[in-house]
């Protein structure tokens, strides 16, 4: 989920910037601190973020800055695909702030991305991946404006493409339990939700139509996806690939 992180890492920029908040300001307690924060922020890659992440927590155990802290070591992991981390970290997450979306949406969809048919605990998976994105949305639903610089349309979008992740990571549990209308139902929710719709999910909606037996939506779907401009060669190659599979079952 590259593109989720993209979208959060942008909108934690605006979070962060100039640390106007609505609610309470957390607070540096010293000019070190103020350093570690920065050298967090100012990090440039996965590796050297999460690494100052961790400095700043350990050094500053009193931090006000913990959860942003913890939710750039999350999102790190995740532009790394490191999935046991993203799962450690979102947890330690969870802990320091239980309504956590950011903590809720990387396990909901790592666990519903990883998660295989024949995984003997398949169901216990699925069940918390469903639970955390269940929550996610409900968390959503109520998070404030963190950053009065941020404009309500800016804030509201931002709510939305997160809720999209949400029920993406609903279709694939739907997916891997073979209940493929609820899959449907929840990717055509996840594009339906989003300001940008992800092709990548369109693509998703699409084989799970193909999987229920309907190849004339996913075919009019499929059409929409390959009309996208500059769309990324491998989602126009599962595109292809869908498209070819519906098209063969309507000639059956």
């Amino acid at each position: 989920m590259k593109g989720t992180f993209l979208k959060i890492a942008a909108m934690a920029v605006m979070l962060s910037s100039g640390l106007v908040l609505a609610q309470k300001q957390p607070k540096p307690k010293s000019q070190k601190e103020v350093d570690a924060i920065m050298a967090m922020q100012n990090a440039p890659d996965p590796d050297s973020r999460i690494k100052a992440a961790k400095e700043l927590i350990t050094k500053f155990a009193d931090t006000e800055f913990k959860p942003f802290a913890l939710q750039i070591i999350v999102q790190s992991y995740q532009q790394k695909g490191d999935v046991e981390n993203i799962i450690v970290s979102a947890e330690q997450l969870l802990d320091s702030d239980p309504k956590s979306y950011t903590a809720q949406l990387a396990i909901a969809g790592t666990l519903a991305q990883k998660t295989r048919e024949f995984d003997l605990d398949k169901e216990e998976k699925l069940t918390r991946a469903e639970k955390m994105a269940i929550g996610a949305i409900e968390s959503l639903k109520v998070a404030p404006k963190v950053n009065l610089q941020v404009t309500d349309e800016q804030w509201e979008g931002f709510k939305k493409d997160q809720m999209s992740e949400a029920y993406q990571a609903m279709g694939m549990i739907a997916m891997v339990r073979k209940k493929y209308d609820v899959a449907i139902t929840n990717y055509k929710q996840s594009v339906d939700v989003a300001t940008t719709p992800d092709p990548a999910t369109a693509v998703r909606l699409a084989a799970a139509y193909n999987v229920a037996g309907k190849p004339a939506e996913a075919i009019a779907v499929l059409d929409k996806v390959l009309a996208t401009a500059n769309l990324h060669p491998a989602i126009k190659q599962f595109a292809d690939q869908e498209k070819a599979r519906a098209v063969a079952a309507t000639k059956k």
